[in-house]
């Protein structure tokens, strides 16, 4: 039994447990009334009243058993750790506090494994089943203790429940800071990104082979792999050439197709349209990488060659290479024209109805309403769409790597092979680099600048938006 415990995952623990006491208070509570139901009242209010009683204790309940138990998930290891460490053998005790932590990291991790083959230290293994052990009596533990305060505190919720509507109120708070607190997570959450971070970036900029701020940013040479160059101009080039690239392909197409459907295609028409043009939506990024090195990209790299067979052409006018900027930036902006073309959609459709009423009964033709009306009314709408297609344009990793190859250079020439910043984040962080080294360290510094210069966008455009709203509301 402590063994099954152990190996049982610690988020199904979690739910099981707390989703059962709230359901077992949830249908005690309902079916003993409150005192205030003494009086008589209509069936719906009783069950309304009733229901409210449920809900309040069954939130009482669950708060402390969720506390718990998160708690436990949290610190088990490290306890089971604690507890085992002095049942080691003396020379294992008498290790390096670092050696004997990363005997017990290891110790934990193959415990953790239900399949595990036995190695041929037979103390190591006789230690990781005290392991296995020590961590269910602690799980059974958590178990019984979140569920005797889950009790005591549905006991003490069914005493208070005395008077409705105060009650009633309390479960209204209660709901409240249940929302609140959901919404504090994600803002810690954020914060705890973005400190991380920066943090990370200022120890690059603290290493003895870091370049300066102005070095970083406005250096025109990038050999991270080598930690020798790290200016990122030719990344940010690629990035932002790639981008631009990609919203030629998706603004147009995805705005016009909005515009088609929002329009111009009957109910019928538009039912069958629109979710066949959302499928791209769901097809992993890994397929249109796929897509984009072994179709998109020969198709360029030939007809670059063709290109530069012409006779008023100078030779090696295009690069043509296997891997090139124009062939991710293709298969990204057909990736983004779901995002730009069904927010578009929906934006266009908010626009009254009355406004294109008013436009036609002055003899304005379809056409002419669209442009002059339509599309400046919902232009907020349009340029939060384009800003949203932009930003994952900017993110996007897996096609960069697939197809546009890992270069940093600054070149015009879009049939040449570039790099993203994200590309470079994926390159930098993988291998067997030291995480503090100034290499790793770069990776951080690239993100916290594209953080940075994505949130400058958004601001920009929240302006915009503001601006334009104002001034057709």
């Amino acid at each position: 039994m402590l063994a099954s415990l152990a190996y049982l995952p610690n988020a199904s623990l979690l739910l099981t447990i707390v989703a059962s006491i709230g359901f077992a208070a949830f249908i005690i509570g309902r079916r003993s009334p409150p005192a205030a139901m003494a009086a008589p009242t209509s069936q719906f209010q009783r069950g309304l009243r009733a229901n409210h009683k449920a809900f309040f204790v069954a939130l009482c309940a669950m708060a402390p058993a969720l506390l718990i138990l998160t708690l436990h998930i949290l610190s088990v290891d490290r306890m089971t750790q604690v507890l085992i460490s002095s049942e080691l053998a003396d020379n294992i005790q008498n290790l390096p506090k670092l050696e004997r932590q990363v005997y017990l990291d290891k110790l934990t991790e193959y415990a953790g494994m239900q399949q595990a083959t036995p190695t041929d230290d037979a103390f190591f293994n006789a230690a990781s089943q005290r392991f296995i052990a020590l961590k269910g009596q602690l799980r059974l533990a958590a178990i019984m203790l979140a569920t005797l305060i889950a009790t005591g505190a549905f006991l003490f919720a069914s005493r208070e429940y005395k008077i409705y509507n105060s009650k009633r109120n309390h479960i209204e708070i209660v709901i409240n800071c249940l929302l609140f607190l959901c919404a504090l997570i994600a803002i810690l959450t954020t914060l705890g990104i973005v400190v991380s971070l920066f943090l990370e970036t200022l120890r690059f900029f603290a290493a003895a082979n870091s370049p300066s701020l102005p070095a970083f940013i406005f250096g025109m040479d990038w050999n991270a792999q080598t930690e020798e160059d790290f200016g990122a101009v030719p990344l940010f080039f690629g990035t932002i050439t790639i981008a631009i690239l990609a919203m030629m392909v998706a603004a147009p197409i995805g705005l016009f197709s909005a515009i088609f459907m929002s329009e111009y295609a009957s109910p019928k028409l538009r039912s069958m349209i629109k979710p066949i043009l959302e499928i791209l939506a769901g097809i992993p990024t890994v397929v249109y990488g796929f897509f984009a090195a072994l179709t998109v990209a020969p198709i360029i790299r030939d007809g670059a060659e063709w290109i530069n067979l012409l006779p008023f052409v100078p030779d090696n006018f295009l690069a043509a290479q296997p891997q090139s900027a124009l062939a991710a930036a293709i298969v990204m902006g057909i990736m983004i024209i779901p995002t730009v073309s069904s927010l578009s959609d929906d934006i266009i459709n908010a626009v009254p109805q009355s406004l294109r009423e008013a436009a036609l009964a002055v003899g304005t033709t379809k056409s002419e309403m669209i442009k002059g009306v339509v599309l400046p009314v919902a232009f907020p709408g349009i340029i939060a769409a384009l800003l949203l297609g932009l930003s994952r344009a900017i993110g996007e990793t897996m096609i960069v790597v697939m197809a546009a190859g890992q270069r940093a250079q600054i070149t015009l020439d879009p049939t040449s092979d570039m790099t993203t910043i994200t590309a470079e984040i994926v390159a930098l962080l993988t291998g067997d680099t030291a995480f503090d080294s100034v290499k790793t360290l770069s990776a951080f510094a690239l993100g916290a600048v594209l953080f940075v210069v994505t949130l400058g966008f958004n601001l920009i455009a929240l302006q915009v938006v503001r601006t334009y709203r104002q001034k057709y509301e």
